[in-house]
């Protein structure tokens, strides 16, 4: 079973003969389970499948430290149907890599949501049109203003992509507050990287924004773009499999 879930979970091969191996076999993996559910108490909420515990890519009990989140996780593994779809379960995939890899790179993780405070997505606005200065101005100012009221943080902003020194004192407040927590933490690193702001992830993590909000907020210019040159299919496809992901972000972050 261990190598099942490596094979649907991995994020890669190791080396070119691996990755021939693999790419011989079937894309998804049939369902192999009745039944998903949870076990555990204390602090560690373990997923079963017909009894039998789940393992992460990298051989680790999948477990989540709350049964509302557990139960969530339960829930994909559940909603699978004849075949286990990897791109069906974010929540899984999450919680994989905040076990595998946030637990135990936890100052890397903070580190990399520091440098996206340095250079934050709402920090840098238009010269113009008019119309994308006003959407910018409407989504992002609540953000900046938020940092400054609740976390002491005055933010610097710039017109067009000229880089932008922050203050020192911004940095270090908003820094104070990246969760330590391995889970909050890893769910606001994803939501970080999706939208391209620490501070959209922070405000979303303060209860300043809904995810609703967070996601049209990192998503002005996009949307700005779409709106003169046509919509993209394939682009909005993309757009809906990460938002599937940031959703699960907030769902962790709700929920530990």
């Amino acid at each position: 079973m261990r190598d099942l879930f490596e094979d649907i979970f991995s994020t890669g091969p190791l080396d070119p003969t691996e990755a021939a191996r693999r790419a011989m076999r079937p894309q998804l993996r049939r369902r192999f389970y009745e039944h998903a559910g949870i076990e555990g108490e204390g602090g560690e909420f373990r997923i079963v499948l017909d009894g039998r515990p789940v393992k992460t890519p990298g051989r680790r009990t999948l477990a989540a430290p709350t049964a509302v989140l557990a139960q969530a996780i339960a829930a994909e593994w559940g909603a699978q149907r004849d075949s286990i779809d990897p791109a069906n379960m974010p929540l899984t995939r999450l919680a994989n890599t905040i076990i595998d890899g946030v637990a135990d790179a936890a100052s890397a993780v903070t580190a990399e949501v520091e440098r996206y405070l340095g250079c934050d997505l709402v920090c840098y606005r238009a010269g113009g049109p008019a119309g994308l200065v006003t959407r910018q101005s409407k989504a992002w100012d609540p953000v900046i203003a938020w940092a400054r009221e609740t976390l002491g943080a005055r933010f610097l902003l710039a017109e067009g992509i000229v880089f932008v020194r922050q203050p020192a004192e911004a940095l270090a407040a908003a820094s104070a507050a990246i969760p330590r927590d391995p889970w909050r933490l890893g769910a606001l690193n994803a939501i970080t990287t999706l939208t391209g702001s620490a501070l959209i992830a922070l405000a979303l993590a303060g209860g300043a924004l809904s995810v609703d909000e967070a996601w049209t907020a990192a998503h002005v210019d996009e949307d700005w773009n779409m709106d003169f040159w046509g919509r993209d299919e394939l682009a909005l496809e993309r757009r809906a499999f990460r938002l599937a992901e940031m959703r699960a972000a907030a769902t962790v972050l709700q929920s530990v």
